[in-house]
């Protein structure tokens, strides 16, 4: 099935009615989440014969583009149950089936959910401050909190992982919602907030063995699972951005179209306007070639060996720098209206914002690229 047989033009127009009332009400997207469910796409990455639409991961990444391009709470919000079928997805493709069960769980019907980012963790999965303990059996237990846990109110099976106090290692595995996952139910931000990315405090959340998939040293390794979380992570949140990029451009095309001088001029044919939105527009071609290869390199397993990661990070802040830009231009060619509360605009100017704070930051990329050219920060 194709992109947009799967997510229509009718379908993306009643996502973005509903839109305003979401983030009006600050509550979940959930007549959006229905719908994909039915729809198939959270089964996007599954193949066909097991239920799934048989996607690869570049047509996943240019179908959160275009339903970020109508509601970006919303493809946020399932951005975090399709990063982990991504990871699965790309392991599996690189012969490593230590998340096979996740791909099983989601053509069941499973939901997921990202519980990786930590308050004050700035080192992200090359440490944690959540504790975990290791039993008899090889369950693990984690105390913690996890922080911007997207899709909140629907998942049922939460990645995450903390410090073994014995071992010192990084345990990575899955708890099911319930007893020990605790939803704070303290989303009320400036912008995605149908997402209700809820902070979760983990108090003894138990990962049976058969979900603990991975025992990692503290620090940068090559570990496939920390490659494949950073690769489909900063892809598909980066798809969201380009998703209110592209929508920018369409919102500035349509305000040209229709807006007049007071003399009677038409808006098209403004020198300053047009510029505008020429700019705009090469800025999103040029985002949509770096989505397009990043994406499609990943697919076909490309081994691009120690640039993966600059590219990987570089995807993620120019998608956002350029999302800012572009709807700071929009802004400019809409008129007074967009300035209202409740104007699509106003709506994606904020949104847009949360872009500063998805791993990897701006500082970070740039450390990132720095080191791959030069070498590491002496101690």
């Amino acid at each position: 099935m194709s992109i947009e047989s799967v997510l229509t033009d009718q379908l993306l127009e009643r996502f973005r009615t509903r839109a305003a009332g979401y983030d009006q009400e600050n509550t979940f997207a959930i007549e959006d989440f229905k719908e994909l469910v039915e729809l198939g796409y959270l089964k996007a990455l599954v193949p066909v014969e097991r239920g799934g639409l048989g996607w690869d991961f570049q047509m996943l990444a240019l179908a959160q583009r275009r339903l970020a391009t109508a509601a970006p709470g919303t493809a946020l919000a399932i951005n975090m149950h399709q990063v982990w079928a991504g990871v699965a997805y790309l392991l599996n493709a690189r012969a490593d089936d230590r998340l096979n069960m996740v791909t099983d769980w989601i053509a069941d019907g499973e939901v997921m959910a990202f519980g990786i980012s930590e308050p004050g963790n700035d080192a992200v999965l090359f440490d944690s401050k959540t504790k975990a303990r290791t039993a008899d059996d090889g369950s693990v237990a984690f105390d913690g909190v996890k922080i911007f846990t997207s899709l909140a109110p629907a998942f049922t099976r939460l990645g995450v992982f903390g410090k073994d106090e014995a071992t010192g290692e990084l345990v990575h595995g899955f708890v099911a919602k319930g007893p020990g996952v605790n939803s704070l139910n303290d989303w009320n931000t400036l912008g995605m907030r149908a997402s209700q990315s809820h902070t979760t405090k983990l108090e003894n959340a138990v990962a049976p063995s058969q979900w603990v998939h991975s025992r990692l040293p503290v620090g940068p390794n090559a570990d496939p699972l920390i490659f494949g979380i950073f690769a489909s992570f900063l892809t598909l949140t980066a798809s969201v951005y380009v998703g209110i990029a592209d929508r920018a451009v369409t919102l500035g095309q349509e305000a040209l179209n229709k807006r007049v001088h007071h003399d009677g001029s038409k808006y098209s044919q403004d020198i300053r306007a047009r510029g505008l939105l020429a700019e705009s527009a090469m800025r999103l071609l040029t985002l949509d070639a770096l989505q397009r290869s990043v994406a499609g390199d990943l697919e076909a397993k490309v081994d691009h060996q120690s640039a993966w990661f600059p590219k990987l990070v570089t995807l993620r802040t120019v998608a956002g720098d350029t999302a800012r830009e572009n709807i700071q231009s929009a802004g400019q060619l809409l008129g007074g209206g967009g300035y209202f509360r409740g104007s699509e605009f106003e709506r994606l100017y904020r949104d847009v914002q949360a872009s500063w704070y998805h791993p990897s930051n701006a500082a970070s990329a740039a450390n990132t690229i720095a080191s791959w050219l030069v070498g590491p920060l002496e101690s």
